[in-house]
């Protein structure tokens, strides 16, 4: 089985490229040790143009194309707009695109940032998008345009994605820490910590299932930014003090929902697997990457 995974060094392909080198697989598939993956970077493959994204898949021929592509830095979306769009919607009509072309089943990542934060409950994969800045525009562009190029994929919402580099929240907590004694955190947004481990694990059996459509992928829960932090703050020992402030304490470009927490409820009783809870990924997370 032939997989290609783009976007090779963003965290959630560094966690699917461990988990293919990885023997002792904790989640087993059927198909567990005949995997022939392809890893590429920004660099090896831009999907944001159509030529190179057929090329690649024409010569790769995967059966599955994991697209861990992703434009997600929030506030520079709202002046970088064509650079936005071409990755997190134009990007996705491509690979759709050429993936129903080649019968391949396209594995793609959305966000919980398509929704405005406004309901008051939890939102379900029945909720109407309504994004209120320029990165969740472009990703619902991208669903969009993923239901009307093909039938044949996985769409997964993610949110507050922990893994393995330093684009995570978590990694900035960490080096905030070792500079400062008192940390500020907002404490009015709330969503769920995703850890790439349970993220992949939840994908990889989700595609041993025959699953598709769109799911929610979290962990289990909920939190704020400071109550993330604080959390990761003891847990790892540090004496660093975190107090909660209000998004307006720290001004930026791009508004963020208040509440976008998802739940996982649907992928949970589809793959017969309760997904861990976010104290329990960051809890791995310390212990596998020793921050």
């Amino acid at each position: 089985m032939n997989i290609l995974i783009t976007g090779a060094n963003g965290q959630l392909a560094k966690a699917f490229i461990k988990y293919f080198a990885d023997k002792d697989r904790s989640l087993p598939t059927t198909c567990r040790d005949k995997f022939n993956v392809t890893a590429l970077t920004k660099e090896q493959l831009d999907v944001s143009v159509f030529d190179a994204v057929s090329d690649v898949v024409s010569r790769c021929k995967p059966h599955i194309v994991l697209n861990c592509s992703a434009y997600n830095s929030v506030d520079k979306a709202e002046e970088d707009v064509e650079n936005v769009f071409g990755v997190n919607a134009k990007a996705v009509k491509n690979l759709a695109s050429v993936c129903k072309k080649n019968k391949s089943l396209l594995v793609h990542y959305s966000t919980d940032y398509i929704f405005d934060g406004t309901k008051e409950d939890i939102y379900t994969e029945n909720d109407t998008p309504n994004p209120i800045n320029n990165y969740g525009l472009s990703k619902l562009q991208g669903e969009k345009f993923l239901f009307e190029e093909t039938d044949n994929f996985l769409l997964f919402r993610v949110s507050w994605v922990i893994g393995e580099g330093k684009q995570n929240f978590l990694y900035k907590v960490s080096e905030w820490a070792k500079k400062n004694r008192v940390l500020k955190i907002v404490c009015d947004q709330v969503s769920v910590p995703t850890y790439t481990v349970d993220a992949v694990n939840a994908t990889m059996l989700a595609i041993d299932k025959g699953l598709r459509g769109l799911y929610h992928l979290t962990n289990g829960g909920y939190a704020s930014r400071y109550e993330v932090a604080r959390y990761f703050i003891e847990k790892t020992g540090s004496k660093t003090l975190a107090l909660p402030v209000k998004s307006d304490y720290f001004p930026s470009p791009a508004k963020r929902p208040f509440f976008s927490a998802m739940s996982n409820d649907r992928l949970s009783q589809a793959l017969g697997y309760n997904i861990p809870h976010w104290k329990d990924g960051i809890d791995r997370f310390i212990k596998e990457t020793g921050v």
